[in-house]
């Protein structure tokens, strides 16, 4: 088993898990998905390098997931953040990972498979090659990224949307009872601090102090956009009719607290991929014109806005440090984008 460039030397298919299994030894395996059943939906996610240049100039390289076989050629070559995943309410999906050079997992965050199916590394396995099968139970807006020296490999870009649609409307709508929307925007704000990028595939995996102990993030981005562009680029611009609802999709992928104002009423409709009810305790709840709300790590909103009037909204989000709260990079952590009313 030495020759297999997915697995420890000192481990092997049968051994007994020792502690270093669920620490920093985990075991690499190729393997049968087990049960696999036949896809609705076929994935593909490979392993690819990719680089950014910042605004001053700093190419700085990163990490993602690349659809090889995917009709938009934007996405078959890397992007950050990853490509979004897109299915239905019961379809049986496959994401198929092809790893590259080294080990890694994707977990679908939201989501909920098996177990063996769940892409958490230290709980089953890393992988070189492995078709993930999932079924998403209920609509909303979640995440999939790679869970294998997590926090520097989310941090390097392995990170993208998954929008599940309801089963029977689909696309342009929340749930099969509603509410509808007429356009929608994906929002995912990240930080880089560039001296992360610098790092290597396993740094800091089995506890060694490489400096991962300090974030401070020099570069602050929306949707893949860094903030000199984002009150013009549509990939952070959003878009909608006068009188017409614009469904943003809203995900903090940075490492700060992200405080965001948004120069319109929001109502909330979904928290972290569930769609809130109609009972006193969950129902969607309104966000006032200019009232700043936070999102830590990973939390996701579905916002729901619906503007009378043609004109531009502005929209702030501000990258908070997690321990004092100061605005990161001396004030400068800072995203402004807008929504076009047309």
């Amino acid at each position: 088993m030495a020759d297999d460039p997915f697995r420890f030397d000192d481990t092997a298919v049968g051994q007994e898990p020792t502690f270093e299994t669920y620490g920093c030894k985990v075991f690499h395996e190729s393997p049968e998905t087990p049960d696999k059943l036949r896809p609705d939906v076929v994935i593909e996610r490979e392993f690819k390098n990719g680089e950014l240049t910042a605004p001053d100039g700093r190419k700085i390289k990163f990490w993602g997931f690349v659809d090889s076989k995917s009709p938009d050629p934007v996405f078959r070559q890397p992007v950050y953040p990853s490509p979004p995943m897109r299915v239905r309410v019961g379809q049986v999906v496959h994401t198929h990972l092809k790893a590259g050079k080294g080990p890694h997992t994707i977990h679908h965050h939201g989501i909920l498979p098996t177990t063996f199916n769940d892409g958490v590394g230290h709980v089953s396995f890393e992988a070189g090659e492995y078709t993930y099968q999932w079924r998403p139970h209920k609509p909303g807006t979640n995440l999939y990224h790679c869970h294998r020296n997590t926090v520097l490999h989310f941090e390097m870009g392995m990170v993208g949307l998954i929008i599940v649609d309801p089963k029977l409307k689909g696309r342009g709508w929340l749930s099969d009872d509603g509410p509808e929307y007429h356009a929608e925007q994906a929002w995912v704000a990240d930080d880089m601090d560039p001296r992360w990028h610098e790092f290597s595939h396993n740094d800091g995996l089995c506890g060694e102090d490489v400096g991962l102990n300090r974030f401070e993030p020099k570069y602050f981005l929306l949707s893949g956009v860094f903030n000199n562009r984002t009150t013009t680029d549509p990939r952070a611009v959003a878009t909608v009719p006068a009188g017409k609802t614009l469904l943003i999709r809203l995900l903090n992928a940075s490492y700060s607290v992200l405080r965001v104002t948004i120069g319109v009423d929001a109502e909330v409709h979904a928290v972290d991929g569930s769609q809130l009810g109609q009972h006193a305790w969950n129902r969607p709840f309104t966000i006032k014109a200019n009232q700043p709300f936070d999102l830590t790590t990973a939390q996701r909103r579905a916002l729901l806005i619906k503007p009378t009037q043609r004109g531009e909204i502005n929209a702030k989000m501000e990258f908070l440090h997690w321990i004092t709260g100061k605005i990161q990079d001396n004030g400068r952590g800072v995203v402004r984008t807008k929504i076009v009313v047309t």
